[in-house]
């Protein structure tokens, strides 16, 4: 389908993104790499009346190191994530995360902040960054404030972020030596994961999150909990499912995604070093 009519704008700077969310308010979206927004759009899920490209933004892609955390602008690509050194070094669950984000062409064009405001619960990376119990910096009329992962997805394709706000930086703690691993079950590479499970652990993290398990990207609570009690890996495992709302679809019932839940949170921690 065609999307609807809507007025462009493209962005010189953050600043005047903000201004274009506060001037239009909700009618008015901030496309990036718009691969998340366009076939939205297409196929009428959004109507915006307003586009904000900021797509040019240069300044928002970055990968630097900040002292206690890295800091990435919100506008790094998959695929800068997927080839920065020192991600590599300092993240690694970051690089190998987004290498399994869609194809080439996605990696190329979409953007970290991009993927996390868009809020999908079948998507890879806002699971990496909630089991590092990352935070996210947001820009509004009025300065900026940090959001801790946890909070940020609040709802289906919902975010805390306000109809006046844009990311503009991920925060992420170093874990040069942490045991993690990224399972993703689908049918094709390139394709939603059915089920997804991050895990990170060590240098004081323990995170597990799960992706395509509820409405929202889910942190595996029970399973934090069960490893903090001295739980091995199966034992964990067996407590992925609790809290979640696992969807039905033509892929999986809920029932198939449970059992894939389990299976990959023990396969997860065990590669990340959880007898």
């Amino acid at each position: 389908m065609i999307p609807a009519a809507f007025d462009y704008f493209r962005a010189g700077s953050a600043e005047e993104a903000v201004s274009l969310l506060v001037e239009h308010g909700d009618e008015a979206k901030i496309m990036a790499g718009g691969h998340s927004l366009v076939p939205m759009m297409k196929l009428r899920l959004a109507v915006p009346t307003v586009i904000v490209d900021v797509g040019r933004l240069n300044g928002l892609r970055y990968v630097q190191d900040a002292g206690d955390h890295l800091a990435i602008g919100a506008l790094t690509t998959h695929r800068m994530l997927e080839t920065d050194d020192l991600l590599s070094q300092q993240c690694p669950i970051l690089p190998a995360v987004a290498h399994v984000v869609g194809d080439p062409q996605v990696r190329h064009r979409g953007t970290l902040g991009g993927t996390l405001a868009h809020s999908d619960p079948a998507s890879d990376l806002p699971a990496a960054i909630l089991a590092l119990g990352g935070t996210l910096v947001a820009q509004g009329p009025d300065g900026t404030r940090e959001i801790a992962a946890g909070d940020f997805f609040t709802g289906y394709f919902e975010s805390a972020l306000a109809e006046d706000e844009m990311l503009t930086e991920i925060r992420v703690p170093k874990c040069p030596n942490a045991g993690w691993n990224y399972q993703k079950f689908n049918r094709r590479a390139q394709d939603w994961a059915i089920v997804g499970v991050a895990a990170i652990v060590g240098e004081g993290l323990t995170g597990v999150s799960l992706v395509n398990m509820g409405s929202v990207p889910i942190r595996a609570s029970g399973v934090e909990a069960a490893l903090a009690g001295g739980a091995n890996a199966a034992d964990a495992a067996a407590s992925a499912v609790d809290g979640t709302d696992a969807p039905t679809d033509l892929n999986a019932t809920p029932e198939y995604r449970e059992h894939l839940a389990r299976v990959l949170t023990r396969r997860a921690l065990e590669a990340a070093g959880v007898d």
